[in-house]
């Protein structure tokens, strides 16, 4: 069986609506009809994840059997399980490990299987395993939000995201190649091609959109400039998509020129999750294709509405090769109350707001690193967006300290800072400032495709 042998493109196209057709479809309809097409995608899921020796084990161990989980009101019977426990898998079972069911079809219609890796971020690069159908539905959620955020089959558009063994790079081309039909220029991470190659290439065939992690995006307009070239008027692009971090919306696009600045949040086994729309008022969950929890980081019950948690996601259109049913990313956000604007059926969130695992427990508060820019870039424009946090233990006390670039430095700014992170989070963490660029050695942000944000020196 051959790659597109293994497609439905037609069942796709209906199942999952891009463009225009997504909002034709899910506008003006009732939860209990979503819910109704999750249930059915939920059936065939679990139909398929029971064939998987990895669930065989975990919910074995639990005791659960096939007939106890009939429906997603049974999910929370199921255990949670993250990345820890994959490559432990892996460990057990090299070099794949036994999360695929790969082994449970018929030499004749086993599908072709798309072989890629985490970034290694957290640790060990993981593999990730796509059959055609997975792959292609991936690629097509990520091309919705394109669609959304005003991605057209005319832009030309510059990608920052890394590839080699790395998932990122070919997804996101796939998507923008098979689902928008815009070219694409995959220059990936500045080890792949120096930033400054990649503004010159963005002038030369006049890049319109850039795709990305914001650091990056954010440190090529700098490297724009300090080549004689005015982003917005050289290189013209009116449109950034990506992941944003401590960047402010504005700030982003002034630094391109006036672009029109969208975020949109994944992982990479589960793909696309959410992202913004033309209100921009939160990230809509694709909650077609992704059914999500939000769970409390340190008693995994579900959060009340608008409160942080961790996101745990069932693919609901995993079925072929590698299932996912409560994946717990150990990413933490919280979800937008109140009625969607573009008046369809699906939650809001807010985006990713740290990680758990990296999370930090000062005096009895949990302090998030990754939140730290973003809550002091809000209020001190001098701020580039760069910046690390460090933690130290001294006389058994842990503390943080946050390292942060900023464009000016008087005496009192660091004092003002530090005062408003213990009024904000509740506990004092000390603030040193840098110049533009000192933290790159910490941060790897000219190497790496996420940034360090967090060191620990406590074991050292």
């Amino acid at each position: 069986m051959d790659y597109f042998e293994a497609l439905d493109l037609a069942g796709m196209r209906r199942a999952y609506p891009i463009g225009p057709a997504f909002l034709d479809v899910y506008k003006g309809m009732s939860a209990d009809a979503l819910r109704a097409r999750q249930q059915a995608q939920f059936e065939t899921v679990m139909a398929f994840a029971w064939k998987v020796p990895f669930y065989q084990r975990l919910w074995g161990a639990k005791g659960i059997e096939p007939g106890d989980i009939a429906s997603l009101d049974d999910l929370t019977k199921l255990p949670t399980y993250s990345k820890s426990d994959l490559m432990a898998s892996v460990e057990a079972h090299p070099p794949m490990g036994d999360f695929h069911g790969l082994d449970s079809y018929p030499d004749d219609r086993r599908p072709p299987l798309v072989f890629q890796t985490t970034s290694g971020t957290t640790g060990k690069p993981q593999p990730l395993l796509f059959g055609p159908k997975s792959r292609e539905v991936q690629s097509r959620l990520l091309g919705r939000l394109y669609h959304l955020h005003g991605m057209t089959d005319r832009d030309v558009v510059h990608s920052v995201y890394g590839h080699g063994m790395v998932n990122g790079g070919h997804y996101v081309r796939e998507a923008i190649n098979h689902w928008v039909g815009a070219p694409l220029l995959s220059a990936g991470t500045g080890v792949e091609t120096r930033s400054a190659n990649q503004v010159n290439l963005m002038q030369g065939f006049g890049a319109t959109a850039i795709v990305g992690f914001g650091d990056y995006i954010k440190r090529l307009a700098t490297v724009a400039r300090e080549n004689g070239l005015t982003p917005g008027e050289d290189i013209p692009v009116r449109l950034i998509s990506g992941h944003m971090g401590a960047e402010k919306r504005r700030d982003m696009s002034e630094a391109w020129g006036g672009a029109a600045v969208y975020d949109w949040y994944g992982i990479g086994d589960t793909g696309a999750i959410a992202g913004e729309g033309p209100d921009q008022d939160g990230m809509h969950m694709m909650e077609d294709a992704q059914f999500v929890e939000l769970l409390d980081v340190d008693t995994n019950d579900p959060v009340a509405p608008g409160e942080m948690g961790n996101l745990v996601c069932t693919c609901l259109y995993k079925d072929d090769v590698f299932p996912i049913i409560r994946f717990n990313s150990h990413d933490v956000t919280r979800e937008v109350t109140g009625a969607n604007p573009l008046g369809i059926p699906m939650r809001r969130m807010a985006g990713f707001l740290g990680r758990s695992d990296n999370m930090v427990k000062l005096r009895g508060i949990n302090i998030y690193p990754q939140g730290i820019g973003a809550l002091l870039s809000a209020q001190f424009p001098q701020m580039t967006g760069e910046f690390y946090c460090r933690v130290t233990s001294r006389d058994g006390r842990d503390e943080m300290t946050a390292v942060l670039e900023t464009t000016a430095r008087d005496p009192e700014m660091a004092g003002a800072m530090e005062a408003v992170l213990r009024t904000r989070l509740g506990v004092a963490i000390a603030v040193e400032l840098r110049a533009p660029g000192e933290t790159a050695a910490m941060t790897g942000i000219e190497t790496r495709q996420k940034p360090v944000r967090l060191i620990d020196e406590r074991g050292a």
